[in-house]
């Protein structure tokens, strides 16, 4: 009896010692497995480096043995940034459902701020810059390619919107090879209207990302709605304050949104100021578009923090949001001024 009491007793020992050892194994799996996924986060979560436009032309031209044309370098530059949503660590995160993916929203908006401009372009490349008249035919390439580009950024199953992207993609090389081939009908002009009108959906996007960003402090504003016309109206009526406060949960969400756009914006008028020169210098705007860019730059400073910080106003802590707030509402000033040059000269 002794004995049997005993092996009882050691194999209950037994028994417990391993499954102290397995719930350790597993712990320790757990927290592996969490160490790596945070490291893979973080990786995917660096923002692309800017690139040179002039020699991204340059480059994609020569793979696909094309010449540098008019228009060429604003097209590759679209093509480039377009691509890069696709290529660039960890693909295209917006859509994911898996982690660590679907854990980060840092980098999902950094990449809506790019894709809403690479969006705006497509549309204006389909409607303005490669057409001579509101009478002319659209470019079959950029008619397609302009609706893929606004595909649902969030579809996972088939037709995924990395494919819908990537097609895209393709008819913008398409057209940029018919572009540099003097026996293929793709044309840009590169004209003061054109380059005006796409400028004045720029102002209508960062005014947007301005608001929201100073909506970080939740300051109610007067409504402003229908102001400079006395014969304006409106559906409804609206209230004499308005009261705008982004979530604390979204000022993270509209911060790295506002940095996407300004690194696409960026490049975009670096190209801009490329193909458009004579345009520009006509107008004795070059400096002008310089300065933009000069202001948007400043938004990509490294950001030292650990999270951004929400303080109110003039108090202790600093208000990311505000100062990228201020950054934007310069080069959005700025573009006024250029597109008011531009239409007056």
């Amino acid at each position: 009896m002794a004995l049997d009491k005993l092996k009882k007793t050691v194999q209950s020992g037994t028994q417990a010692l391993s499954g102290l050892i397995h719930g350790k194994a597993v712990l320790i799996g757990v927290a592996v497995l969490a160490i790596l996924l945070s490291l893979l986060g973080w990786y995917w979560s660096q923002e692309p480096e800017p690139f040179s436009v002039q020699a991204n032309a340059e480059k994609v031209a020569t793979a696909n043995s094309n010449e540098v044309v008019t228009g060429y370098t604003t097209t590759s530059t679209l093509y480039t940034l377009s691509d890069t949503l696709l290529t660039k660590p960890g693909g295209f995160l917006r859509n994911d459902i898996m982690p660590p993916g679907v854990l980060m929203d840092n980098m999902p908006s950094w990449e809506l701020g790019v894709l809403i401009q690479v969006r705006d372009m497509a549309r204006a490349l389909r409607k303005d810059f490669s057409r001579s008249q509101s009478q002319s035919s659209e470019d079959p390439d950029l008619a397609v390619a302009e609706p893929q580009f606004n595909f649902d950024a969030k579809s996972w199953i088939l037709p995924s919107s990395e494919r819908e992207y990537q097609r895209g993609i393709d008819k913008l090389q398409s057209y940029m090879q018919r572009l540099s081939d003097p026996n293929e009908s793709a044309q840009f002009y590169t004209r003061a209207d054109n380059l005006t009108r796409w400028l004045n959906d720029v102002e209508t996007r960062l005014g947007s990302l301005s608001q929201r960003l100073s909506a970080s402090v939740g300051k109610p504003r007067l409504n402003t709605d229908l102001a400079g016309d006395a014969n304006a109206s409106q559906s409804t009526d609206g209230a004499v304050l308005v009261d705008v406060k982004t979530p604390w949960s979204q000022i993270d969400d509209v911060f790295y949104e506002a940095r996407g756009t300004s690194w696409a914006l960026i490049h975009l008028l670096k190209a801009i100021e490329v193909d458009f020169a004579d345009v520009l210098e006509k107008k004795n705007a070059t400096v002008s578009v310089r300065q933009i860019i000069r202001e948007l730059e400043a938004t990509q400073d490294t950001v030292w923090s650990p999270m951004i910080l929400n303080g109110s106003g003039f108090g202790l802590l600093a208000n990311h949001s505000l100062v990228m707030a201020n950054y934007i509402s310069r080069a959005n000033a700025a573009i006024i001024d250029l597109r008011r040059l531009l239409e007056q000269g």
